[in-house]
């Protein structure tokens, strides 16, 4: 594991930002290079092409994420049948919790990036890394919603995500009060996000 302050972090750390700033083709290695207060060499010895560096970038948030998600769902499973609730927590708790630890806001509208710009190697790359993670989910979500065909649930999961991503990015209407804590802004968000996601994915 890198030090916080390693070379390899400050790369990383200064390409999320200009990623979230300017997107993938608008973010220059001279921009990132100065941004991280390094040189190109060090870019290259640490990974190599720009291409391995959004891929690092995303890495280093969906692993981890991903981990908390499949661990808490087989927590569900290992327990009783989880309802739709439960299910929801799973898949939404751990990415508010991302998105309130460091820079993970910011990672956000990376993420939103990467969907945005149809980048297909990019999407490629997701989808071989993390896709089992949604499929499993997906797979619990069917056996909630038998009356849900295929196509209409995945409507519904990918509306849902676009909601949940919303939510993680900071740009939307509600904003944590002062009097509120990080903590508790968090738990208000994610009821609410449930609620919502829980009447939109059952509805008839």
């Amino acid at each position: 594991m890198n030090a916080p302050g390693s070379t390899r972090d400050r790369i990383l750390g200064a390409a999320e930002l200009l990623f979230a700033q300017r997107g993938f083709d608008g973010a220059s290695l001279r921009q990132l290079t100065a941004t991280a207060g390094v040189n190109l060499a060090a870019v290259n010895y640490h990974f190599g092409s720009k291409e391995k560096l959004v891929e690092e970038v995303f890495r280093r948030r969906l692993d981890a994420l991903n981990a908390n998600r499949m661990a808490a769902l087989a927590q569900l499973g290992s327990e009783h049948p989880a309802t739709l609730e439960e299910v929801l927590t799973a898949y939404i708790r751990p990415a508010l919790e991302l998105s309130h630890d460091g820079n993970g806001a910011l990672f956000m509208r990376v993420l939103a990036r990467a969907f945005a710009e149809h980048d297909d190697t990019l999407r490629r790359f997701l989808s071989e890394n993390y896709g089992h993670v949604m499929r499993q989910f997906t797979a619990e979500f069917a056996r909630l919603l038998p009356q849900l065909s295929k196509p209409e649930l995945y409507w519904r999961i990918d509306l849902v995500t676009g909601a949940l991503t919303h939510a993680m990015s900071g740009f939307g209407m509600i904003q944590r009060k002062d009097d509120v804590s990080e903590q508790a802004h968090r738990e208000q968000t994610m009821q609410h996000l449930i609620r919502f996601a829980a009447a939109g994915l059952s509805h008839p």
